[in-house]
């Protein structure tokens, strides 16, 4: 997709960071915004900033881990715009911990919204570009943590975003393979200008248990030497590259046909994923002679 102008973008976790740059962008280069999120007052926030720039937008309330809720979002989308060109699954939540001591609920949250809340976008959003037959784009809004070795605090995290990476590098794949008219891109951010660090202000109370605590305070009750560096941990997003930024590499990145989009490419990422990928291949050259003694007995 070179060209965006009176297109439609729907983009879910919208009403703030990544989400509200992708939106900015969007509107700048010319197209009618659907925007969703779970947090109703900064999604209208959101939506009047955009109309007072005379956008062409909509906002609706959205929990993208509930499929019925991505169904409405797309019903209005198509109430609205008649079809949708441009998909961002973009929603995410994070809930850190060590991984034996995190609770079943952690998991069904942030899987519910960073794998499921994907996973519901295409299946709901797909036919309908398939059955329009125009160019159209998704982008799946995976992490840096989906291409690295996972780290002590957030395997949760982790596990969700390596399977965005799975589920995207698929779905092109099979998009390709039937010549439908979608290409597929993973956006894979470092640290970015979010508020996912604060992202339990949106915990669902079904997620909560009786005895629940913010994942912060949990951990530093467990593991008191970890005070500072858990502290420090909330306020390392405030100091990335800005969301606004990461809107525009996304779309100069689909302009380019970039599958994994990063928003940043300093020596720190590069040696992680060097780091990874050489991991992956050593073990392979240990495995390799390992079978072959097998086979030689």
């Amino acid at each position: 997709m070179k060209e965006f102008k009176d297109k439609v973008a729907v983009i879910t976790g919208a009403a703030s960071g990544i989400g509200l740059g992708i939106a900015r962008r969007a509107a700048k280069e010319g197209m009618k915004v659907v925007l969703a999120d779970i947090e109703k007052d900064a999604l209208l926030a959101a939506e009047e900033e955009l109309k007072s720039k005379g956008v062409d937008v909509i906002s609706i309330v959205t929990d993208v881990s509930k499929i019925e809720d991505v169904e409405n979002l797309a019903q209005k989308t198509i109430d609205k715009f008649g079809e949708v060109h441009l998909l961002c699954n973009n929603a995410g939540v994070a809930s850190p911990g060590f991984l034996w001591e995190t609770r079943l609920n952690d998991w069904k949250w942030a899987l519910g919204v960073n794998l499921w809340g994907i996973i519901h976008g295409i299946l709901t959003f797909i036919p309908i570009m398939i059955q329009q037959d125009t160019e159209c784009h998704i982008i799946n809004t995976s992490s840096m943590a989906g291409l690295m070795s996972g780290d002590a605090w957030n395997g949760i995290y982790s596990v969700s975003k390596q399977g965005v990476v799975a589920l995207s590098e698929s779905l092109k794949i099979s998009l390709n393979q039937l010549r439908h008219k979608i290409n597929v891109s993973v956006l894979c951010p470092g640290i970015v200008t979010t508020n996912i660090a604060r992202c339990e202000r949106n915990r669902p109370e079904e997620f909560c248990d009786p005895d629940f605590e913010p994942y912060i305070e949990r951990i530093i009750k467990k593991h008191p030497h970890l005070e500072t560096m858990a502290r420090e941990m909330v306020n390392l997003w405030d100091k990335g590259t800005s969301a606004d930024e990461a809107g525009d590499i996304v779309f100069e990145a689909i302009r380019r046909d970039i599958f994994y989009i990063l928003t940043e490419t300093g020596r720190f990422w590069k040696r992680a994923l060097e780091k990874r990928f050489k991991g992956i291949m050593d073990d392979y050259d240990k495995n390799h002679i390992l079978i072959k003694e097998f086979k030689d007995k």
